[in-house]
């Protein structure tokens, strides 16, 4: 499916005047960064890269984006013929997709001529934004359980396709699986789900209920027993499904206190090893609270799929670097009085490291011209690792970020950059961003 018509109607606008005036082909710098992160946010995490360059492959209009837009009178004939053959020659990096941001960071850079990169800025914006947002979100969760695994579970608070977004981004941050099928099947996620209340209630009884769904899915279930009394409940699912009961979940009350109960109460009737599991409107400070009870999985909803209280991250995708009348690239910037101006110039960033432990997040740019893409150790001569991968090669989309295994090595790439962080940096309580930018001339 063509995702051409994600956008907002200036991105073509703009591009028919550029067209008309002969600025189009002029080659262009755009960087996509944050100016702040959500209140009492210490750190950001890059997700929905994978996703993007997905999307960029199937930037594409055909002819039922072409006859749409000729119909609405969005443009003319000349720009209408310019898109029918539009593609994506430039290039582009990145953050790598899992990667740990700040204020300023520039998680992705985008090359080319100004007809080509102007038309991907809404998209850009509306995935990285999105899906940065659940995973910041996802984060703060799967630090807070402290290894103990997370499960998304949010589809039905999301809209049906943010909810396949949702999870895989909660994935990237560590979360252990997702009850969105479409989710696994597209992206090769784990996909997690029992039975809900519903089906308790059908049956005559919790017996029953309990004996249908054992003999359906085997011992190794996961019995809700919170539809009516939650010790009788336990009661019964040990005795439907006997002392190799895989889980009970509980899904309202007081959790940690019914969590210690139900452990005793497992305990005492020889089901040892089966596990508990707790949902209920979960987002990270309850995650936290109940550090100290006998809990194995946490379910998580509406929380990771609104980016718990934080549902975007602020994104803006601004030129810095742009191709005069004389042939010569020149860095721009926005100048305005508060907090939205811009630094013009091509930025490369690296991550100063002090015994394996962050210290700093460093902005590499040149206020005068193009900077070419070098190591920012070398550039800087200190102990940086640098944070910038190629994602986009002379309009080649790399396959490192896509699919499952994109996926995968997103999840990886944050596990070992969260790992990078010193621990005070991961508190819950609102904070200034764990590392300072710093931004250095070169």
């Amino acid at each position: 499916m063509s995702t051409a018509l994600l956008t907002d109607r200036y991105e073509l606008t703009m591009l028919q005047a550029a067209l008309a005036d002969g600025t189009a082909q002029r080659r262009c710098v755009f960087e996509v960064f944050t100016r702040r992160l959500p209140a009492g946010r210490r750190y950001g995490v890059v997700a929905g890269t994978g996703r993007l360059l997905e999307a960029i492959a199937d930037f594409r209009f055909a002819d039922a984006e072409l006859d749409w837009l000729r119909s609405a009178g969005v443009v003319d004939d000349a720009t209408l013929t310019f898109l029918a053959d539009y593609r994506f020659t430039g290039s582009i990096s990145g953050y790598a997709e899992g990667e740990l941001f700040f204020p300023g960071s520039p998680v992705l850079v985008v090359d080319g001529t100004f007809a080509e990169a102007v038309v991907l800025e809404t998209l850009a914006l509306s995935i990285l934004n999105y899906d940065s947002a659940v995973a910041s979100a996802a984060s703060r969760m799967t630090w807070a359980a402290n290894g103990r695994p997370c499960l998304e579970m949010g589809s039905r608070r999301a809209h049906e396709d943010a909810a396949v977004a949702a999870a895989r981004a909660a994935v990237v941050a560590g979360f252990a699986g997702t009850s969105n099928l479409e989710a696994g099947r597209r992206y090769g996620l784990d996909t997690i789900g029992t039975a809900a209340h519903a089906f308790t209630l059908l049956h005559d009884d919790e017996e029953s209920a309990f004996a249908s769904q054992v003999a359906s899915a085997g011992p190794g279930t996961t019995l809700l027993v919170d539809t009516y009394d939650v010790t009788r409940g336990v009661e019964l699912a040990v005795a439907a499904a006997g002392t190799g009961l895989g889980a009970v979940r509980l899904d309202s009350g007081d959790l940690p206190t019914l969590a210690r109960e139900v452990r005793e109460q497992l305990d005492a009737l020889g089901a040892t090893g089966t596990r508990i599991v707790v949902s209920s409107d979960l987002d990270e400070h309850a995650i936290a609270a109940l550090a100290v009870a006998p809990v194995d999985s946490y379910g998580v909803g509406t929380s990771v799929v609104t980016g718990s209280g934080a549902p975007t991250c602020g994104m803006v995708y601004k030129l810095v670097l742009r191709e005069g009348a004389d042939g010569e690239l020149a860095a721009v910037a926005k100048v305005s009085a508060g907090a939205k101006s811009s630094v013009g110039g091509r930025k490369v960033a690296g991550r100063r490291l002090e015994g394996g432990i962050a210290t700093e997040e460093v902005v590499l740019t040149s206020p005068d011209a193009d900077v070419p893409v070098v190591d920012p150790v070398a550039a800087s001569g200190d102990v940086l690792r640098p944070l910038h991968v190629p994602l986009v090669r002379d309009g080649e989309v790399g396959e490192a970020w896509t699919g499952s295994e994109g996926v995968q090595r997103a999840r990886e790439r944050h596990s070992a950059s969260l790992a990078e962080l010193p621990r005070a940096a991961k508190r819950l309580s609102a904070g200034e961003p764990a590392l300072p930018t710093e931004v250095v001339v070169v």
